[in-house]
C-alpha cells in the first residue's frame, strides 16, 4: 500500500478547509494532518506536523504570501502549494518567485486537485492554465528598459547574497541569521540560478553593481 500524502489545509473560510479534506478523504491517497486560519496557523503547522504539502490561501489574517515567504526562509524545502481566488498576475508572480510549487484557483475540480498534489509531491510544479498562458504573454511584452536580475530574488535571498557580497562564509552567514548551513547553501543555490551566475564571485559582483547604480 502506498504511504499517504501528508497535507495541511490553512484558509479562514472552515467550510472551504472541511470542503477540501472531505473530497482529498473521499478520493484516497491523503491524510490531513493539520489545519488553520492565518499566516501564523501555517507556520505552526510546519514546525509542528511537517506536511509534505502545505495549501495556503492569499486572503487571510496574517497573509498567504507572507506565510510563504516566511516558511520557505525557514524550512526551503517544503513544498506549498497557493489555492486561492486570487488571478492577479502580482499575485501570481510573487508566488512562484517566492517558491511556491503550485498555483492554483479554487474553482478547481476535487479530483483535479488530487492530481496537482500528486504531481507535487513527486517534485513537478503546478500554475493553472489560464494564468500561466497570461503570465507568459505579459513577460513577452516588450518593457523598453532591461530588467534588474536582483529584483527576482527573495527577501530571504537578497539577505543572504548581501552578506555573501561583504565576504561571509555560509558558514558565518548562518551564523548571523540564525539559520542552518544548509539552509544558506540552499538559497545560495537558488540566488545563482535566478541571477544566471555560475559562482558567489559572480553573485556579489551583481550586487555591488547594484548598489553603485543606486
Amino acid at each position: 500500500m502506498n504511504t499517504p500524502i501528508r497535507i495541511a489545509i490553512v484558509d479562514d473560510h472552515p467550510l472551504f478547509r472541511e470542503g477540501v479534506a472531505r473530497s482529498l478523504g473521499e478520493i484516497g491517497g491523503f491524510e490531513l494532518v493539520g489545519e488553520g486560519a492565518s499566516a501564523e496557523d501555517a507556520e505552526r503547522l510546519v514546525r509542528a506536523n511537517a506536511p509534505d504539502i502545505l495549501m495556503l490561501d492569499i486572503s487571510m489574517p496574517g497573509g498567504g504570501l507572507n506565510a510563504l515567504a516566511s516558511i520557505l526562509s525557514a524550512v526551503p524545502e517544503q513544498k506549498i502549494v497557493m489555492l486561492t481566488v486570487s488571478e492577479t498576475n502580482a499575485d501570481v508572480a510573487q508566488a512562484l518567485k517566492a517558491g511556491a510549487r503550485g498555483y492554483v484557483l479554487k474553482g478547481v475540480g476535487s479530483k483535479s486537485l488530487a492530481e496537482i498534489l500528486r504531481d507535487v509531491a513527486n517534485g513537478q510544479s503546478y500554475v493553472s492554465p489560464t494564468l500561466s498562458a497570461r503570465l507568459l504573454s505579459d513577460l513577452l511584452q516588450p518593457t523598453g528598459r532591461k530588467p534588474d536580475p536582483l529584483s527576482q530574488l527573495t527577501g530571504r535571498e537578497a539577505e543572504i547574497l548581501r552578506l555573501v557580497a561583504e565576504g561571509l562564509s555560509n558558514k558565518e552567514v548562518a551564523a548571523r541569521l540564525s539559520l542552518q548551513e544548509k539552509t544558506v547553501k540552499h538559497h545560495m543555490t537558488r540566488v545563482l540560478a535566478k541571477l544566471n551566475v555560475r559562482n558567489r564571485t559572480e553573485a556579489a559582483l551583481l550586487m555591488h553593481e547594484a548598489k553603485d547604480r543606486q
